[in-house]
């Protein structure tokens, strides 16, 4: 018997169940005719009900979709995009990469193809830090052996002309003296991200660290900023250094109370647990069951866009002074303590989430070694 070249019906809609890209089709309306099992796992709604339900029920109808829907549809084109942020009233906020194309046989029927990108941008993110880390380190090196000698001898030497001079040429020489121990003042706070020694963790109450925060914060930066604590008091100790820590979540609350408004900043921690996440040493990586998620939460004017790719890189601020070292300092820490971090920006909404692991967790035993 020949072997037929043709495919069942019957066999395209088994492989459009196996796809893991969600696959819906529109009407003329926007209304959702069909969708596969992945389109039902996305969008959170069983088929029966998303073959009845407008589109713009379930994603924000001022999302950028509909207008590639509108494009593919009038100009009968294929649309890509591969990177859209898609949220609504029934769905909550994805990155998806997304194809848009008409369907011949049906006119003003448009399928959609969506793809979850979250968990390749959430790695984007992850990865963006480490490297952070790693530039500062060897950039604060190079700047330790390579300019703060020279700066001493330049310093040297601007004493001794102080020594000899008078009026507007001894007010330079002092102004020579007083920018290099400004700039020595910066070297010697890079000169943390030289340290590449393993730091001496042990069981850390995060509730007491983040009080800790609070109020020096309160005392200072944040004096005119209210705070929301939403603390899961069951929460086991993390497995960390208490001083950086506060160091890394005080840079974060920092940043939070300058980008608050002037009236009505808020902002909020929250701890909880997080399951399943896989995270790293020095050694290798491995799976906690378990480990501690803290996020600062603010509601300032977000972080502009243009900066949100080298958000971790050094000398990247925009604030009026600023040194841009404080989340490069942030990314080392977490890198240190085996830890992700996270964050997400929109305008009167921005969050950072550090994930740690618990000190109960904090090595795996390798394989055939004794109990």
């Amino acid at each position: 018997m020949e072997a037929t070249a043709t495919t069942d019906i019957s066999d395209r809609g088994t492989i459009l169940e196996t796809l893991p890209i969600a696959v819906i089709t529109l009407d003329a309306n926007d209304v959702v005719v069909d969708a596969n099992a992945a389109a039902e796992s996305l969008l959170g709604q069983s088929r029966a009900l998303l073959r009845v339900t407008p589109l713009r029920e379930i994603i924000a109808a001022d999302n950028p979709l509909f207008g590639l829907i509108a494009t593919a549809r009038h100009q009968q084109i294929s649309v890509v995009e591969y990177d859209l942020a898609l949220g609504g009233p029934r769905f909550d906020a994805a990155h998806m990469a997304v194809e848009i194309a008409p369907m011949a046989e049906r006119p003003d029927h448009v399928v959609v193809a969506l793809l979850n990108r979250g968990i390749e941008h959430r790695i984007s993110q992850q990865q963006m830090g480490r490297d952070a880390a790693r530039s500062v380190r060897a950039m604060a090196g190079m700047l330790a052996h390579e300019v703060k000698n020279p700066l001493s001898g330049i310093r040297g030497a601007a004493q001794l002309l102080e020594a000899k001079l008078n009026g507007a040429d001894l007010q330079l020489a002092e102004l020579i003296r007083e920018e290099t121990d400004r700039i020595v003042a910066l070297i010697n706070r890079m000169e943390m991200f030289t340290d590449d020694r393993a730091p001496r963790l042990e069981a850390v109450n995060i509730h007491e660290v983040l009080d800790r925060v609070r109020r020096l914060a309160q005392h200072g930066v944040a004096a005119k900023i209210d705070f929301q604590m939403h603390f899961d008091p069951s929460l086991p100790p993390v497995n960390g250094n208490r001083d950086m820590l506060i160091q890394a979540f005080f840079n974060l609350v920092r940043n939070a109370a300058e980008a608050c408004p002037a009236e009505g900043g808020m902002i909020t921690l929250t701890t909880s647990y997080q399951t399943g996440l896989r995270l790293g040493n020095r050694a290798g990586s491995w799976r906690y069951n378990r480990c501690v998620t803290v996020t600062v939460e603010d509601n300032g004017s977000g972080i502009p866009t243009h900066l949100q790719a080298r958000l971790f890189d050094p000398f990247v601020s925009e604030k009026p002074g600023g040194k841009g070292l404080g989340l490069a300092l942030v990314a080392k820490i977490v890198q240190d303590h085996a830890g992700i971090i996270e964050f997400t920006s929109e305008l009167g909404k921005t969050q950072f989430s550090i994930m740690l692991p618990l000190h109960e967790e904090q090595r795996p035993r390798k394989a055939g070694s004794a109990p």
